[in-house]
């Protein structure tokens, strides 16, 4: 073990090629991610793109996917290695079967890795928190460094799903606080996330970085409306995310029904993008509320499918529950909906107004009704509308946009090796 260890030690070499430019040049990362495959999680796929321009060799692991079924890609020179996941589990004894087996594969593929191109660091994405057992098995033997990439709050996420705090909600908690113990750094999506590593896990503060999960605004550049989308009405309300339990799509449906067969509303469309385990039972709730006419699911569809919708729709909504893991959560889909100038309509929490600010309407928590009076007090006012998509939109390009959040993720690399 040791002899494969010093064959492999790079990470206490000296960089001659180490530049302003390239700070990460010689530096080999190996990303790890569990809960969407890549190309497709954006923000994974955005830091790999950010690494290797700064000078790293760049592999992942994640799962397969629809449209993602190859089991390895060379994209554009990012190493994607793919491994199978079964089933999507929907309850705590499919979470351990779906998380065994994701192990499996990841601690299979980074061998492969390390035997192959090798890597200096590994960064783990949760969703789940048990990838500290592969990045902490190459630390301790191999010298690795370790980055944790703190997505979500799990042990709020399981309480969200399932509403109590039972034996795998305090394995959760051990699960991140080990986490944070192994990790070298640590690099958070907001500021609340960040006072969880530092409280909770026990982190250093100066090896906690923020690094938000900015849009990128290459990718996502409005598209001319597509009518046929409005279903021949005159107004569109969007949603883009995923059929979670936690995302409040119940309210969305209750909205909807309260704006068309309460208001007497005909002339508004609604369409939802995005797949999850919830959709079944929403497209049933939708008939079942009799808007089987007036909501469109889209399921999960390519980015100019998604694009097309937005740029469609005058008022884009983020109905998540307001509890602990929401409130203290950055959604990408807020930040989405900016860069493409729509104005919002949200359930007032801390992180979701932090980030919106003027572009979004603040309604009553988890009051489906106040929601439904939000849209329509925007649909019936285009000037506002205009006012605040604009707001949101330069508000992205000049302080949330993935250029500004690019350096601060170099400068937690950097960290790794100060």
């Amino acid at each position: 073990m040791a002899s494969l260890g010093k064959r492999f030690e790079a990470t206490d070499r000296f960089i001659e090629a180490l530049s302003p430019a390239r700070p990460l040049a010689g530096r080999r990362v190996l990303i790890i991610v569990e809960n969407l495959p890549v190309p497709f999680d954006r923000r994974v796929w955005q830091e790999a793109m950010t690494l290797r321009d700064a000078g790293a060799e760049v592999s992942v692991i994640c799962p397969t996917g629809r449209g993602y079924e190859g089991r390895f890609e060379d994209i554009d020179g990012i190493h994607v290695h793919r491994h199978p996941l079964p089933f999507e589990a929907n309850g705590p004894a499919g979470y351990l079967l779906e998380y065994s087996t994701a192990l499996f594969w990841q601690w299979l593929l980074t061998w492969r890795v390390l035997l192959g191109r090798g890597f200096d660091v590994i960064h783990a994405c949760n969703p789940p928190d048990d990838i500290f057992l592969v990045a902490g098995f190459f630390k301790l033997f191999f010298g690795k460094r370790f980055l944790f990439d703190h997505h979500d709050i799990n042990p709020e996420l399981y309480e969200a799903k399932f509403g109590r705090r039972d034996l795998f909600y305090r394995l959760m908690l051990l699960w991140e606080r080990w986490t944070f113990r192994i990790a070298d750094v640590s690099i958070a999506t907001n500021n609340s996330y960040r006072a969880i590593a530092i409280a909770r896990g026990g982190m250093n503060p100066q090896r906690v970085f923020v690094v938000r999960s900015g849009p990128d605004l290459a990718r996502l550049r409005p598209q001319p409306p597509v009518a046929a989308l409005k279903q021949g009405r005159q107004h569109l309300v969007g949603y883009v995310g995923v059929m979670g339990a936690q995302e409040g799509l119940d309210y969305l449906l209750d909205a909807a029904h309260h704006i068309v067969h309460r208001q007497g509303r005909e002339d508004i469309q609604f369409v939802l993008v995005g797949g999850g385990p919830e959709l079944p039972a929403l497209k049933a709730r939708s008939g079942e509320l009799g808007l089987a006419h007036h909501v469109t699911f889209t399921g999960r569809v390519p980015d100019q499918e998604l694009l097309e919708v937005l740029s469609t729709a005058d008022v884009c909504v983020n109905p998540d529950v307001v509890n602990e893991m929401n409130d203290k959560s950055t959604m990408n889909k807020i930040m989405e909906y900016m860069a493409l100038g729509k104005p919002i309509v949200q359930f007032d929490v801390t992180e979701g107004r932090f980030t919106a600010q003027q572009a979004s309407l603040y309604a009553r928590p988890n009051d489906a009704v106040d929601l439904g009076n939000r849209i329509l007090e925007l649909i019936d006012d285009p000037a506002r509308r205009a006012q605040m998509g604009g707001f949101g939109r330069r508000r992205v390009e000049k302080e949330l946009a993935w250029d500004y959040e690019a350096p601060k993720l170099i400068d937690a690399y950097t960290a790794l090796w100060t």
